[in-house]
């Protein structure tokens, strides 16, 4: 093992930092039985003694048991919520024994979201943007965007203005720390279901991005732009534990050149980018861990505490930001034709600027808000349960926000088209949203009350049946009842007795058939009448299936015109472009033949003068 200075590095923690330079704050973890780990007095420092080995002293920022772990979450947590609060950005990495991890995973995450949004939704009550993103990561280095419909490319980018961005990245608006907390719990869920055997050894990172405008009256106001990461690491510190190699160790060893997947960029901006880090490891109990495991994740975690990153407020002005990019790419512009348009590199700068300027535009609230409502509608997410619960709490949530639209459009009044345009459009889809789950309950009402009725008309057929056969049997077992007690009565024998038995059996058998009968007629108009409901069933169905091919028809028949419109108009505009260029071809060709012409008689005419001025030199004298 290094030894601690070797460890630090060339980089001292207890020295006076510059502005917005700090150092990772580290908090250490450990188990109940803290066989051969002793904490130091003080609660910042841990003294490990390996066996058959001299005692080694690690410094942290925070050391704890299991069972006093919340005043650790506390100390260091605290903290980074108010300055995610300020406009900065944070990071929260949990990393170490996976049995200790699992417990403090959901009490630090809820923690750390209370914390955030206590801090900063106070602040900013109106003018505020708060949204979430939940990424996965495979052993291998691969990442699934758990949240995207469509499972989007990812790709990690740095921006100049908006810094450090995962294009492609879903996010879905919430309103409070429960309703993050809520998705985060899902997404976990999710996670685990999807990886089966191999989950302890898949990362994932939870984002919160949390936006305010300084001045929310103004339209032009600056925007507060603050992050939050929580990174769940799988893996253990040591490079020869059959479990894997935690992410943090392949990022962390500059010795070792790994693949620099998008996972090791976001943790190493964490430890050197613009970022407030944070890391709590969870030490792995000595009996179910390799005998080198406590020292190598003790050693990793103080050579991690060496790491300074450089944390500044994120402050911008979309609608300047945009100006100012706009101009530059009119600017280029004008310098490629000036110069013919044939340097690459202006070209290649022309598509940075055009790359840049749609990330500019994909930061617009109203469009965040309008994709995150799409993601809702088509995925399984808090909120949205099935059945009727869960529709009634869906036009429940979209009426709130429809009023709380309409609130925001008569407080704020006259402002920019853009805005102006932005908001009547979401209005208008929330309209159309609520419209589409109340056909949608309606449907579910009405199909409910056909099963219903259906199970009523079924449970009143059977009673009449039972009814029917109750009275039957009665009937005859009066009938029987009364022709014995007259036979007992009379007492005939002879063929006269024979004779009075067996008309009065013959009553019994012609009742036992009338009341067959009645039952028989009985059940075949149950029978007609389920016949005309399923016919009239069937010709419903079979109304609205036509309906429904009618529609796609009709569909389908407008999407070729439209295509035949578009293909139609771009041929045209091609060829009136091959015209054109005919044209302009012609005419260039009538300028060369002119200019030609026009410099051979140039030439003719200097040929001329220096033929007139030689002979003038060589004449007589």
């Amino acid at each position: 093992m290094m030894p601690v200075d070797t460890l630090m590095g060339a980089v001292n923690i207890d020295t006076p930092l510059c502005d917005g330079a700090a150092a990772v704050k580290v908090g250490i973890l450990l188990p109940a039985d803290t066989d051969g780990v002793v904490i130091s007095p003080g609660g910042r420092g841990v003294d490990y003694t390996p066996e058959n080995e001299e005692s080694k002293s690690f410094f942290f920022d925070g050391v704890a048991t299991v069972d006093h772990a919340q005043s650790l979450f506390s100390e260091l947590l605290r903290p980074l919520a108010e300055s995610v609060s300020r406009g900065f950005k944070g990071a929260l990495l949990l990393c170490g024994a996976s049995n200790i991890h699992n417990l403090t995973d959901a009490c630090v995450v809820k923690q750390v979201l209370a914390d955030v949004f206590r801090c900063v939704l106070p602040q900013v009550r109106d003018g505020c943007f708060t949204s979430v993103s939940f990424l996965q990561f495979y052993p291998d280095g691969g990442a699934v965007d758990l949240l995207s419909p469509h499972r989007e490319a990812l790709k990690h980018v740095t921006h100049p203005v908006l810094g450090s961005l995962v294009e492609g990245l879903s996010e879905v608006c919430v309103s409070s720390a429960e309703e993050a907390f809520a998705l985060y719990e899902t997404c976990r869920e999710t996670l685990k279901a999807n990886m089966g055997s191999i989950y302890s050894c898949c990362s994932s990172m939870f984002g919160v991005s949390v936006e305010w405008k300084s001045h929310p009256e103004e339209v032009d106001s600056e925007v507060f732009r603050s992050r939050l990461q929580l990174f769940s690491l799988a893996g253990a510190a040591s490079r020869a534990d059959l479990r894997g190699v935690n992410p943090l160790v392949k990022v962390v060893d500059q010795s070792q050149h790994e693949a620099k997947h998008l996972l090791h960029l976001l943790i190493n901006e964490a430890l050197e980018g613009n970022c407030r880090t944070v890391i709590i490891f969870c030490i792995h109990p000595p009996a179910l861990c390799p005998s080198d495991e406590t020292g190598s994740a003790l050693a990793l975690a103080q050579k991690v505490r060496g790491f300074i990153t450089k944390a500044t407020a994120a402050v911008w002005s979309p609608r300047a930001t945009e100006e100012d990019i706009r101009d530059k790419i009119t600017q280029l512009r004008t310098e490629m034709m000036s110069q013919g348009g044939e340097e690459m590199y202006s070209i290649h700068r022309l598509a940075e600027l055009t790359q840049t300027l749609q990330m500019v535009k994909k930061q617009s609230w109203e469009k965040r808000r309008e994709k995150s409502m799409k993601i809702k509608e088509n995925a399984q997410i808090p909120g949205r349960d099935g059945g009727d619960h869960g529709s009634a709490e869906t036009f429940e949530r979209l009426q709130d926000h429809l009023k709380r639209e309409m609130e925001e459009h008569i407080r704020e009044g006259r402002g920019s088209a853009e805005s102006v345009h932005g908001r009547v459009r979401r209005i208008q889809q929330l309209r159309e949203a609520l419209r589409e789950v109340r056909v949608k309950m309606e449907a579910a009402a009405e199909q409910t009350d056909i099963c219903q009725r259906s199970q009523q008309e079924y449970s009143k057929v059977l009673e009449q049946r039972r009814k029917l056969r109750e009275d039957s049997r009665r009937l005859i077992q009066e009938e029987v009842e009364k022709m014995e007690k007259d036979l007992a009565q009379e007492q005939t024998e002879g063929p006269h007795g024979e004779l009075l038995v067996l008309s009065r059996e013959r009553r019994v058998l012609v009742l036992q058939m009338e009341a067959l009968q009645a039952e028989a007629q009985q059940a075949e108009r149950h029978l007609q009448n389920q016949h005309l409901r399923h016919q009239t069933e069937l010709q419903c169905l079979r109304d609205e299936s036509l309906q429904v091919f009618r529609v796609f028809r009709q569909v389908s028949e407008e999407q070729r015109k439209a295509s035949e419109d578009r293909y139609r108009n771009v041929l045209m505009e091609a060829v009136q472009d091959a015209v054109f260029l005919s044209a302009q071809n012609q005419q260039l060709q009538a300028d060369n033949k002119r200019l030609r012409k026009a410099l051979a008689e140039m030439k003719d005419s200097i040929t001329a003068r220096g033929d007139t001025k030689h002979s003038s030199q060589h004449g007589p004298a």
